[in-house]
């Protein structure tokens, strides 16, 4: 795949982020673009103005670590950006990012029933594996009823990044929901840029800018981030109002999924939701595989 498109965009929406007093560059009055000019780009990665507009124009391939390196450090990239930098540099040069390996057979959506115990041996926090397509593949009980809006009838493989964006209820759900598609949106280009043949992204990217404005903006900023830990908050539509701690943990077994937990303080508000919706959940019928 010709990645050439998104290195020249990436390239250029950061190099509109950094303000010359940031990079400390003399910013003259008469500056026609944002951020820095190419020139400056060029002088603060120590290249030539020729080279650095060569990768600007998108052609990636065969540069090395180290001025990648110097010209993430000139962008002033952080760490996921860096890493995203890196991975469309390998793409451009037709290797397999971040130890992914390239997959050409129909994928399983049932999960291994080793995981799926894993999954079910927590219980006083909600779990689930998604993969870099924001398929939801697999919860734990508690797990179900949390994403009862997200799993619906069961019919199709819940989507995260569809209910996001396409289904009405995520504005209910997410009470943060510009901040939600914005994480959304960048988790999905970072995983984009480690593996661009994934035809199954490409094509859910391709919907979601056909059927939502929001996300075709949010898209073409090509920010990049991974999820890691924090906090979110959520309203259920059964116990009302939580504020969860999450943490990532990727499934070295399965590359792309990642296994994700939600808990609360203890003796919060919200663990007493928990404890509620856990209730509910034991009168859950199993999701449909």
């Amino acid at each position: 795949m010709d990645n050439r498109a998104d290195v020249r965009e990436f390239l250029m929406s950061r190099r509109a982020k950094v303000t010359p007093e940031a990079a400390g560059v003399l910013g003259g009055t008469n500056r026609r673009v944002p951020g820095l000019r190419r020139s400056e780009v060029a002088i603060l990665a120590g290249v030539s103005v020729e080279y650095y507009a060569k990768l600007e124009r998108g052609a990636i391939g065969g540069a090395s670590a180290s001025v990648l390196d110097s010209v993430a450090r000139a962008l002033q990239l952080d760490d996921t950006e860096r890493a995203h930098l890196f991975d469309l540099a390998r793409a451009a040069d037709g290797i397999p990012s971040s130890g992914r390996p390239r997959r050409r057979t129909t994928r399983s959506s049932t999960p291994r029933p080793s995981l799926q115990w894993a999954l079910s041996a927590i219980t006083d926090g909600v779990a689930f594996v998604r993969d870099q397509r924001q398929d939801l593949l697999a919860t734990n009980a508690l797990g179900r009823a949390f994403y009862s809006p997200v799993i619906g009838d069961g019919g199709r493989t819940p989507n995260l990044a569809r209910f996001q964006f396409l289904d009405p209820a995520a504005r209910d759900f997410y009470p943060d929901w510009d901040l939600f598609a914005e994480m959304c949106v960048a988790i999905m280009r970072a995983e984009a840029g480690r593996d661009p043949h994934d035809k199954g992204l490409q094509d859910l990217v391709g919907e979601l800018s056909t059927q939502s404005e929001t996300f075709r903006r949010l898209w073409g900023t090509h920010d990049v981030r991974t999820h890691g830990a924090g906090t979110k908050r959520f309203h259920h539509p059964v116990v009302g109002d939580l504020t969860l701690a999450y943490e990532e943990l990727a499934i070295t077994a399965e590359p792309g999924q990642v296994l994700l937990v939600y808990t609360a303080e203890p003796g919060s508000p919200s663990a007493e939701r928990l404890r509620l919706l856990a209730s509910w959940a034991a009168d859950l019928p199993s999701v449909p595989r």
